[in-house]
């Protein structure tokens, strides 16, 4: 049976992951311009100027910086999952090539969908570290664990 099709189930469980992680990424940078425009806290001059006239940007700027700190919050979590995601897309996508078991496979990708969602409500919420730490260490741990296993397999030193 060829590893990267639907007729294999660990490729439709990876996929069916894969397509949620990306989800979760792209649902949060919508959320991103959602709150900009919602609070007027925008990351350029003149996209004030679009709104507002130029008189007015340095009391309409002032005003946002209250809720800048929510947009920045957003968007960290946003450039988080940009840096961790991917990795795991690509790790977890030749994870299949070594045939793995299909039980430890389907976890491995459960608890790093899991961690990834935890640790965007525990950067949103904001809940106490090292919620958010812990949720990000469990992450790599999972990818790291299956890239050792990668290696592992294929590795002749």
């Amino acid at each position: 049976m060829e590893v990267y099709t639907t007729d294999n189930e660990l490729f439709r469980v990876y996929l069916t992951y894969a397509t949620l992680l990306v989800f979760k990424m792209f649902l949060l940078a919508l959320y991103t311009v959602f709150i900009r425009i919602t609070k007027k806290v925008f990351a350029n001059r003149e996209d004030y100027g679009y709104t507002y006239p130029e008189e007015k940007f340095k009391e309409r700027q002032a005003r946002a910086d209250a809720s800048k700190e929510k947009v920045e919050r957003i968007r960290r979590c946003h450039l988080n999952d940009l840096e961790n995601i991917p990795v795991f897309l690509i790790i977890g996508l030749l994870y299949l090539a070594i045939n793995p078991p299909a039980h430890i496979a389907i976890w491995h990708y459960r608890v790093f969908v899991a961690s990834r969602f935890f640790h965007m409500v525990a950067y949103l919420t904001p809940l106490p570290q090292p919620s958010r730490a812990l949720s990000f260490v469990v992450g790599t741990g999972v990818t790291i664990s299956m890239g050792v296993q990668i290696l592992q397999s294929v590795a002749q030193f």
